[in-house]
């Protein structure tokens, strides 16, 4: 049961949105232009370095949903996404995401312990200082976001066909589009 009185039945962040819609516009144009703007990182990779880092910090709605938004814009669909949350060194993904989800992992433990060999080891496999920027702040967003939607123990919907249905109207409409029709 969340914390504050929340528009009974909206999952996560939805609620939260909808709850608070002043805070809901920047939230979701951050969201936007991190996970859908124009970018030599796919819409899939940049929504798995999100899906793997909430994951690390064990919340279940962002972790489900962005896993689901993922697999709607890569190939190898929810088997690639669930490899990666479980062992990124052994899934089937370019070495270049690899370095850059390890990148993310260290900035989900805390931004000092991004080291100088993990940049030069992203840049080595042809990491751009956009993509290890645009890593960073991917996985430190959803840091924030991952405290936000626990942290007010908002609903999170353990069934997968849940988050699907989400997937494709993010894929269609981007988060912005989401505040304008919040029972997708």
């Amino acid at each position: 049961m969340p914390h504050i009185e929340l528009a009974e039945g909206v999952p996560g962040i939805l609620g939260l949105m909808e709850f608070r819609p002043e805070t809901a516009k920047p939230l979701s144009e951050l969201a936007e232009v991190l996970l859908r703007s124009d970018n030599s990182l796919s819409r899939g990779e940049r929504e798995l370095i999100a899906a793997y880092v909430s994951n690390l910090n064990s919340c279940h709605f962002c972790e489900s949903s962005h896993s689901a938004f993922a697999a709607a814009q890569m190939e190898g669909s929810e088997a690639l996404v669930d490899a990666v949350k479980l062992d990124p060194a052994g899934a089937e993904i370019s070495p270049k995401l690899r370095a850059l989800l390890a990148i993310a992992s260290k900035v989900q433990q805390g931004g000092l312990h991004v080291t100088d060999d993990d940049v030069a080891a992203a840049r080595a496999e042809g990491a751009t200082d956009v993509e290890i920027h645009d890593t960073v702040l991917i996985a430190a967003a959803f840091c924030m976001y991952n405290r936000y939607v626990d942290g007010l123990a908002t609903l999170a919907p353990a069934e997968r066909e849940a988050y699907r249905g989400m997937a494709h109207h993010i894929v269609e409409q981007g988060y912005v589009g989401a505040l304008e029709q919040p029972d997708a």
